[in-house]
């Protein structure tokens, strides 16, 4: 038995090709040249791993990969000196660990023997080599040379500039000066440190970036689909320099450290403008810093895309296609009441219509819409506002947030007479809103009147659609009152396209309510919220949890998400 087994026997030995599918991709060679490998790939007979996997055994090298964690560089031995990063991606081959005089590298190509006496020369090492797949090996290139490392360069740089100048500072250094704090905050190693922390958080798809002083550390950290994770911390005695120079950009005052602060600026990345909205807040330790990441082109602002089901989306198009009436969206900070709003608005918005919106603050720009930036400070509240579109002939108003008596009362005014009115309120659930509208001071029978559609909306993440993976429902999974139609749904596992966290993106779930008479009469005899649930039920709505549930039924996100957003 030959000790060279050729690829073709390999594959057919594993079962992955047939013996015709062989000799088609033979013959496919022999008319149009290549590699026999490429030629599978091409027809579809085989993946790029399947590949790799065989040509690991036909030449008895090891095969790694990004999934099986062993795809990583060690961080300790200098491996990005050793092999520059241009010639890493000129030649798809990226070192892994170094012992002694024997360095271990992946290799797209292990059988180019001229590449391994270059990287013989290069190194002045022997090479041990392993193979992966040409994606795995570029993928892993950028996370080792591309803006990881960069980060982690900025933060030890910006470490090392403290000998040179930027010493022992501390949020309880009171006296330091003015002029030295802004000339700090303009250090080149502190602008690379504030511009990659911004960088690497819009590369991240996050949403906010938290600088937190504390006792005894600088936190720094990412809220990705809703949830807080910890990044690599700078120094503390950074945390001046940092923050000044963040305060400087937003064009706040960085000398008032008394009060909350409020500010903003963009960046531009890869030829898309960003807007970063800035707050901050005076705590015992220091400022703590929030940026808002508003990324347009992130956030589907259309209807259909949001991830509403489409029963409910069909309630919600029926409601915005009055001509007039009260428009609620409910539900806590961060639940995506904005984003709804104004994907809304995209759909109604003609050039046969004149909408005004009055926002606190202005979130996204949108052409053909008349927006005005609420200021209470200069006496232009959400009244004052509301009271001036009256007399500008809107035919729809987005008022940012019911938030008093007064407000509430010019928005059911402005839909009993002619207006179409959107906004949010804060309740846990759709009908609670009637019951607040009636606890601020509205009359039920005005609330009533001018109702039109209510919606109830939470933000849940959507499971990684790569490495989600399915589970049988047995008895005890599931908490008693549940049933799932499907015995089979689907759980997080993690994998690095998610950043092994599991889940990938975020989606909506709503309980809505189209105010018909049926809905009217249960209000007007002043019933619970339950019992207006229940008819707005009998008339094809769903609870959060209900809605919830039909996306665990289809994959789309996972039985433990939901329940830790919906209480039962």
């Amino acid at each position: 038995m030959p000790r060279y087994k050729r690829l073709g026997d390999i594959l057919i030995a594993e079962g992955v090709i047939t013996e015709e599918q062989l000799q088609e991709s033979i013959s496919c060679q022999v008319k149009e040249g290549g590699k026999l490998g490429e030629v599978l790939i091409k027809l579809g007979y085989v993946t790029e791993e399947q590949i790799v996997i065989a040509l690991s055994k036909q030449l008895a090298i090891p095969y790694v990969s990004l999934a099986s964690g062993k795809l990583t560089p060690a961080l300790d031995q200098n491996l990005e000196n050793l092999i520059p990063y241009d010639f890493s991606i000129r030649n798809l081959v990226l070192p892994l660990s170094r012992s002694l005089n024997s360095l271990t590298v992946v290799l797209f190509n292990p059988l180019d023997l001229i590449l391994v006496d270059n990287l013989k020369k290069l190194t002045v090492c022997e090479i041990n080599p392993v193979i992966s797949t040409k994606t795995d090996i570029l993928k892993a290139i950028e996370a080792f040379y591309g803006k990881d490392k960069l980060f982690r360069e900025a933060i030890e740089a910006a470490r090392d500039e403290e000998d040179d100048g930027l010493k022992e500072l501390s949020a309880e250094e009171t006296d330091l000066s003015l002029d030295k704090l802004i000339a700090q905050a303009e250090e080149a190693p502190v602008v690379k440190l504030v511009d990659l922390i911004i960088r690497q958080a819009i590369e991240e798809n996050a949403s906010d970036i938290h600088l937190e002083p504390h006792r005894d550390k600088f936190a720094l950290r990412y809220r990705v689909d809703g949830v807080l994770y910890d990044m690599p911390s700078p120094s503390s005695s950074l945390y001046l320099p940092i923050v000044s120079r963040v305060k400087i950009l937003s064009k706040m005052d960085i000398a008032e450290k008394r009060l909350p602060q409020d500010g903003g600026f963009m960046v531009k990345m890869r030829d898309k403008l960003i807007d970063l909205r800035v707050s901050s807040l005076p705590t015992i330790y220091g400022e703590k810093i929030v940026l808002r990441i508003l990324d347009k082109s992130r956030v589907p602002l259309e209807l259909a895309k949001l991830g509403f089901l489409p029963q409910e989306l069909e309630l919600v198009r029926k409601g915005i296609d009055a001509s007039y009436g009260l428009v609620l969206l409910t539900g806590p900070t961060g639940s995506g009441k904005s984003t709804t709003l104004y994907a809304a608005l995209n759909e109604m918005k003609t050039s046969t219509k004149n909408i005004i919106t009055a926002e606190d603050p202005v979130e996204y720009r949108l052409d053909g819409i008349n927006q005005v930036q609420v200021k209470p400070e200069i006496g232009l509240t959400f009244a004052n506002s509301l009271r001036c579109f009256l007399r500008q002939d809107p035919d729809i108003i987005l008022v940012g947030e019911v938030r008093d008596m007064e407000t509430a009362e010019i928005c059911i005014r402005s839909a009993l007479t002619g207006h179409l009115v959107l906004s949010t309120l804060h309740t846990n659930d759709a009908p609670t809103a009637v019951t607040r509208l009636v606890d601020i001071g509205i009359p039920s029978y005005l609330v009533v009147a001018s109702l039109r559609l209510i919606v109830a909306q939470r933000l849940i993440r959507k499971l990684c659609f790569e490495c989600k993976e399915p589970v049988e429902i047995r008895e005890g999974d599931i908490p008693s009152g549940l049933t799932l139609k499907s015995p089979i749904i689907y759980k997080a596992k993690g994998c690095e396209k998610c950043n092994f966290i599991g889940y990938k993106g975020r989606t909506v779930i709503n309980e809505v309510i189209l105010v018909d008479e049926d809905i009217r009469d249960a209000i007007h005899k002043g019933v619970s919220s339950v019992e207006v649930m229940t008819v707005a039920r009998r008339k094809g709505a769903f609870t959060l949890l209900e809605s919830g549930l039909k996306k665990v039924e289809e994959g789309i996100t996972s039985l433990e998400e939901v329940l830790s957003v919906v209480a039962i």
